[in-house]
């Protein structure tokens, strides 16, 4: 076998190599990542969700709450071969993965941060799912729950 015919081997068992870790690496999140001109923030999670599914969820409602941003849950069933839950994108990017970046958990903060870099649009007034003071018609609600024990 020439030094040629060794190299040209050597190449496509390289590309072979290559394009059969491509679905993992370089796969898009399920569903869409775009929503007009705005980029959407999809979360993969697992069926039942796990805690870290779960602190994701309250991540994306918390930023939900304050920022205008799309939000789209996808169950590991149906993400697609070879996803990993829990997993989040914002877009096209990867941000955390199970096992990999953030092993699946993303912070309020670092995603908060990343918004306003980002210029994301905020509510007028932030949401009433953090508020400090409790609604009196709620709390005269579970107050009669109470008292009918």
């Amino acid at each position: 076998m020439t030094s040629k015919t060794r190299l040209i081997l050597t190449a496509v068992a390289l590309a072979s190599a290559l394009v059969g870790a491509a679905p993992q690496a370089w796969a898009a999140p399920p569903g869409i990542s775009r929503l007009g001109d705005q980029k959407v923030l999809t979360l993969i999670v697992r069926d039942p969700p796990w805690v870290r599914c779960n602190n994701n969820m309250q991540v994306a409602a918390e930023l939900g709450n304050v920022y205008r941003l799309p939000v789209q849950v996808v169950p590991h069933a149906l993400a697609g071969p070879g996803a990993k839950a829990p997993a989040v994108y914002w877009g096209d990017e990867l941000i955390a993965e199970d096992g990999g970046k953030g092993n699946g958990m993303v912070s309020y903060t670092e995603m908060a941060d990343m918004l306003d870099v980002e210029g994301v649009p905020t509510h007028k007034q932030p949401g009433r799912l953090l508020a400090k003071e409790p609604r009196p018609a709620h709390e005269a609600l579970k107050a009669a729950i109470k008292d009918v024990k």
